[in-house]
């Protein structure tokens, strides 16, 4: 951390503009905290008056931001801002979802900085939705994407590590109010975002991940927060819904094993609806859907299959005890990979990570052991440079 001294006014004074514009304060609130006018805070946010010490611990404790956040060398704050899809999302909770994105994004680029990791995606170009059918151009893109990729029709078994690797989108996984799936946000400092909510079961989260990379292909200059039972009225949300569907079960795939269980079996019939499922890793709602859409069961068969109680037990009792997806990956991968370095090579302690990243101790070591748990047993290869 550097003294304040040591930063000159323009740069703290963007930092604290930034940091009241996130924790959703104005001019006036920051004015009263330090007990001074509002021109003052002007001058203060623009440069032209220098903040002293105790003013910028009370702005920092107004602003909710450690003090040594804003006094770090190489601080990025970022203030991903936009116009939401939604006009009617509660204002306090979209504000909440917001913080942490920032936050999480920030911390990430600061632990890169860090690390001497350079992050430079070519994005692929933006797809404008042309007139048309937006459900037929949302599946030729899925494909597209799928071929592109190198995966053809088979399952995506980890779709966060494959945004993050494959398209250089960052991605967290956080506990959100519950009736937000996750938020998408872009900013040329740091390039795509995605938050999914870390309280929803895991083909849930998959779904809303390959819902917002929709987005990231056709309007990734807009901030999209995606909430439960959202009515998908415009042709952008009809797109990065069919857009999900399409690539995380694509139709020629789904398509064939359908036909594989028909023709083996002579019917097909919960059973292989709950396998297809998995075998897909998606929801047995989201599968039994899109056989709906592409015609191959009727419409209304989930809504049926709910009525006739299709429960927990049955599926266990089909596929057994298989471990579930949260038991084999990590949530966070690259934020994981990213802290567990930055901590064992000792550019940061736990302390600073938990007041980076917004968690607490308890969060922030599980992060540290998904990659750097005790590695006495550990062999280092030999790398060539």
């Amino acid at each position: 951390m550097a003294r304040l001294d040591d930063i000159d006014a323009v740069t703290i004074g963007e930092r604290l503009k930034t940091a009241r514009s996130e924790a959703r304060l104005n001019q006036e609130d920051a004015a009263r905290a330090i007990s001074v006018s509002r021109p003052t805070i002007i001058a203060i946010e623009k440069g032209q008056r220098k903040v002293k010490i105790e003013e910028l611990d009370q702005l920092s404790r107004l602003y909710g931001l450690p003090l040594n956040r804003l006094l770090a060398r190489d601080a990025i704050q970022l203030d991903l801002q936009g116009r939401f899809r939604r006009v009617d999302v509660d204002e306090k909770e979209s504000a909440e979802v917001l913080k942490q994105l920032n936050r999480l994004a920030s911390a990430s680029v600061e632990l890169e900085r860090l690390l001497g990791i350079k992050f430079a995606p070519s994005y692929l170009p933006e797809q404008p939705i042309r007139p048309g059918s937006v459900e037929r151009q949302a599946e030729e893109a899925a494909l597209e994407l799928r071929h592109r990729l190198g995966l053809g029709l088979a399952p995506i078994t980890d779709i966060m590590s494959l945004l993050e690797a494959e398209l250089g989108i960052r991605v967290f996984v956080r506990g959100l109010p519950s009736d937000i799936a996750g938020v998408f946000a872009f900013d040329p400092a740091v390039g795509a975002c995605i938050l999914v909510n870390a309280k929803h079961p895991w083909e849930r989260r998959a779904l809303t991940a390959a819902h917002e990379l929709g987005h990231f292909l056709t309007s990734r200059s807009n901030v999209d927060l995606v909430e439960l039972n959202e009515r998908l009225a415009g042709p952008d949300e009809r797109f990065a819904n069919a857009f999900s569907y399409a690539f995380l079960m694509p139709p020629p795939g789904v398509r064939r094993r359908f036909q594989d269980y028909v023709e083996s079996d002579n019917k097909f019939t919960t059973r292989h609806l709950i396998l297809l499922a998995h075998t897909y890793h998606v929801s047995i709602e989201a599968m039994c859907r899109q056989l709906e859409r592409l015609e191959l069961l009727p419409s209304g068969s989930y809504e049926s299959l709910k009525d006739r109680g299709l429960s927990k037990e049955s599926v266990r009792g089909i596929l057994g005890d298989l471990a579930p997806m949260d038991d084999r990956m990590p949530k966070n991968p690259r934020l994981a990979h990213l802290v567990s370095s930055a901590y064992h090579r000792e550019l940061v302690t736990e302390g600073q990570l938990a007041s980076m990243l917004g968690m607490d101790r308890v969060e922030v070591r599980e992060l540290i052991d998904v990659f750097g748990g005790d590695d006495g047993d550990e062999i280092a290869f030999d790398v060539p440079r």
